[in-house]
């Protein structure tokens, strides 16, 4: 299987790229241990026309560094002290947008993700939400602005094409700070029957 190339990502269209996400598979590799899954659902975010992406920018200064890079680099931030979100800086560089990867279905090295989780078997718990699928694929801040391309963090095709009968677009998780035009973009997506998906509601 074949990495995602710089060119998927460093396209104009977030939402675009957030769609064409799901059923792509996602894989780290940490100290030799390799995890991984298939991913069931994401959210895009443009530096345009979204409100919720001018006011994070604003907020994340230098640690948006990662955001102006030409797009195909990993954005990695805590939320709450505590839950650390797996973004894909998208587009070009004088252009920050991004895809948050929310949900995955796990597929490789469960053994391992498991344990960082705590867990004894899998369950949704292991990696249906985002701030659960990075600490299951060992992810942290510290890798933001990992390159996409490297041995670290990588994306790939497996030949699935998820058909749109088969996606459900919402609006995207917890902006209602960013004001009603932001909260109300369908810009979420998820694979339909995915037990996988997180359980945040609409």
């Amino acid at each position: 299987m074949s990495k995602l190339p710089p060119a998927f990502y460093r396209r104009p269209d977030p939402v675009q790229i957030a769609r064409e996400l799901l059923g792509k598979h996602v894989y780290s590799c940490l100290d030799g241990q390799l995890t991984g899954g298939r991913i069931v659902e994401t959210e895009a975010y443009s530096h345009e026309g979204d409100a919720s992406m001018q006011l994070h920018l604003k907020r994340r200064g230098t640690h948006g560094r990662a955001l102006h890079e030409p797009g195909g680099r990993a954005y990695l931030y805590q939320v709450y002290n505590r839950h650390t979100l797996f973004n894909i800086s998208t587009n070009a560089a004088d252009k920050p947008d991004t895809v948050l990867i929310r949900a995955i279905e796990p597929l490789v090295g469960l053994d391992v993700m498991m344990a960082r989780r705590g867990l004894t078997a899998p369950s949704a718990k292991l990696t249906a939400g985002p701030g659960l699928l990075t600490q299951a694929l060992g992810v942290t801040p510290t890798l933001s602005g990992t390159d996409l391309q490297g041995p670290i963090l990588w994306l790939e095709d497996h030949g699935e094409d998820v058909p749109e009968t088969a996606v459900r677009r919402s609006p995207r998780v917890g902006l209602a700070y960013a004001g009603e035009t932001a909260a109300t973009l369908p810009w979420r997506f998820r694979i339909i029957g995915s037990k996988w998906t997180s359980p945040a509601n609409h």
